[in-house]
C-alpha cells in the first residue's frame, strides 16, 4: 500500500510538473516577445541619441554637454510579476533626473531628450531580458525534475511494486500448496 501511494504521488507530481512546464513555456514565449519589442525600441532610441550627440558636440562643445548632464543618477522602479511560483520583473519604470538648463543649441536639447528616452527604453529592455533569463532557468529546472520523476522515480516504484506483487503471489501459492498438503495429510491420517 505504501509503495502504491508513493507511485500514485509520483505520477501526480509528474502531471503537475507537465502542467507547470506548459504554463512556463507559454509565459516564456510571451516574455520573449516583450523582450524582442523592448530591444527594438531601445535600439531605435539609441540610434536616435547617437545621431543627436555628435550634432550637439559640434554645435555646443563638450563643456555644454557636460553641463547639460544631470548630477543625480536615474531612479528605477521594478514592477514584479510571477507565474507558478516564479517571480520575475514584469516591467521597469525609469525616471531619469533632469539637469538644469545649460543653454546651448536646439541640437543639445534634442540630444538630452533622446538620451533620456534611450535610457528609459534600456531599463525596460534590461527588465525584460532578466525575466527571460529567470523564466528560462525555471523552465529548464522543471523539465529536469519532470524527466527525473518520469524516467527514474516512477519506473523504480513500478519495479518495486511489481516485485512486491510477485512476492505476494509466491506467498499465496505457497500458502495454498501448504493448505492442500495439510488437507491431503489430514485425509490420509484418518
Amino acid at each position: 500500500m505504501r509503495v502504491e501511494r508513493r507511485l500514485q504521488t509520483a505520477r501526480h507530481g509528474a502531471e503537475l510538473l507537465d502542467r507547470k512546464q506548459r504554463i512556463m513555456a507559454s509565459e516564456l514565449a510571451r516574455i520573449q516577445q516583450q523582450a524582442d519589442r523592448s530591444r527594438q525600441e531601445w535600439e531605435e532610441r539609441a540610434r536616435e541619441a547617437a545621431v543627436w550627440l555628435p550634432r550637439a558636440a559640434a554645435l555646443d562643445g563638450r563643456q555644454r554637454i557636460e553641463a547639460a548632464s544631470p548630477f543625480k543618477p536615474a531612479e528605477v522602479q521594478v514592477q514584479w510579476g510571477g507565474a507558478m511560483g516564479v517571480v520575475f520583473p514584469e516591467d521597469a519604470i525609469c525616471e531619469p533626473s533632469v539637469a538644469s538648463p545649460a543653454g546651448g543649441s536646439s541640437a543639445l536639447s534634442y540630444a538630452v531628450a533622446a538620451h533620456r528616452s534611450a535610457i528609459t527604453a534600456a531599463v525596460r529592455h534590461a527588465a525584460a531580458q532578466r525575466a527571460v533569463l529567470v523564466v528560462s532557468a525555471e523552465l529548464a529546472a522543471t523539465r529536469t525534475r519532470q524527466r527525473a520523476v518520469e524516467k527514474r522515480w516512477v519506473p523504480k516504484l513500478e519495479s518495486e511494486l511489481l516485485s512486491i506483487r510477485r512476492q505476494l503471489d509466491e506467498q499465496e501459492l505457497e500458502e495454498g500448496l501448504r493448505l492442500r498438503w495439510a488437507a491431503e495429510w489430514s485425509q490420509r491420517s484418518q
